[in-house]
C-alpha cells in the first residue's frame, strides 16, 4: 500500500524503500502520542510529508509547486467518475434548495454564500436580529434532512 502510493510520488525506488523503511522505525521508536482514527491515512500522510522534505533537502523540486506536479496523475477514467460524482452531488443539493422556503433559501444565501452578519442579514431581509438566527438554524436543519433523504433516495433506487 504505502510503495504502490509512494510510487505515485517519485520513481526512485531505492529513496522510497528507504524512507518506508524510516517512517516504521521512527514509529517504532516513537509511537504517535495522538490516537488515531485511521491507521492508512496515518501512514499514508506521513509518508508524503518525509517525501516532500526529502525532495527539499536534495533540491529535486521547487518548494512552491503545485501538488499535480509533484508526478501524481489520475487516471482520464478516475477524473471522468469524479465529474459524474460531483455532479450528482451538485444536483442533490440544488433539489434540497428547491424545495426549502424562499426566506429559508434567502437566509442561507446571505448568511453563507454572501457572509454577510446576522445584523447584515436582518437589515436586508427586514427582520428581527434572533428572527434570523432562527429562520437559518431551520433552514439548515430542514437542508440537512432532505439532502439525507435524497442520498438515501438515490442509494435505495440505484440498488
Amino acid at each position: 500500500m504505502l510503495f504502490q502510493y509512494g510510487s505515485k510520488l517519485t520513481t526512485d525506488k531505492a529513496l522510497l524503500e528507504d524512507l518506508i523503511q524510516e517512517l516504521f522505525l521512527e514509529l517504532w521508536q516513537k509511537p504517535p502520542s495522538q490516537s488515531l482514527h485511521s491507521v492508512k491515512a496515518y501512514l499514508l500522510q506521513a509518508l508524503k510529508f518525509k517525501l516532500y522534505k526529502s525532495f527539499r533537502k536534495t533540491s529535486l523540486i521547487s518548494t512552491d509547486m503545485k501538488e499535480e506536479e509533484y508526478g501524481f496523475e489520475l487516471s482520464k477514467e478516475t477524473m471522468l467518475i469524479n465529474k459524474e460524482d460531483d455532479d450528482e452531488r451538485i444536483q442533490k443539493i440544488l433539489t434540497a434548495l428547491a424545495k426549502l422556503t424562499p426566506r429559508q433559501r434567502e437566509v442561507i444565501y446571505l448568511k453563507i454564500y454572501k457572509g454577510l452578519s446576522y445584523e447584515e442579514v436582518s437589515n436586508v431581509m427586514q427582520l428581527n436580529y434572533q428572527v434570523v438566527r432562527n429562520l437559518l438554524y431551520t433552514a439548515l436543519k430542514a437542508f440537512k434532512k432532505l439532502c439525507t433523504l435524497l442520498a438515501m433516495h438515490f442509494i435505495f433506487f440505484q440498488s
